[in-house]
């Protein structure tokens, strides 16, 4: 297994959330090849408000039990320069997966995704994709 933090984007989580046979899930997938994992701020907040207070409880334990990583400053500025790339070449994308992205370009993390259209416009983002 590889010693490098995935970021997991918001859909890989649903996919595992909404899979009755957890095994069949890209999140599954790839915990027989990575071994550490992380999510950003902006990830949790997407969670959140798409759940219910009984789904909170799910997501208050798989969150207790991985990383959290910031939104901070230095994610800010990295979001702040894809959007304007983005925009230059007429192109767009949903802020939160800008800030999404933004986070796991300041952190030096891949990106695992099954929302590849919207991350593969992203220069330098490393996608983790389905097979």
């Amino acid at each position: 297994m590889e010693k490098q933090v995935i970021c997991l984007d918001t859909s890989v989580l649903i996919d595992y959330f909404r899979k009755v046979n957890k095994s069949k899930s890209f999140f599954y997938e790839l915990t027989k090849e990575y071994d550490l994992f992380a999510v950003s701020a902006i990830t949790e907040y997407e969670i959140y408000y798409g759940s219910n207070a009984e789904q909170d409880l799910y997501w208050d334990d798989f969150f207790n039990k991985i990383v959290s990583l910031p939104y901070n400053s230095e994610a800010n500025r990295v979001t702040t320069r894809i959007e304007r790339e983005l925009r230059r070449k007429n192109k767009t994308i949903d802020k939160p997966d800008l800030m999404i992205a933004g986070t796991a370009l300041a952190n030096n993390t891949k990106l695992a995704t099954l929302n590849v259209k919207h991350f593969e416009l992203i220069e330098g983002l490393e996608l983790i994709k389905r097979k």
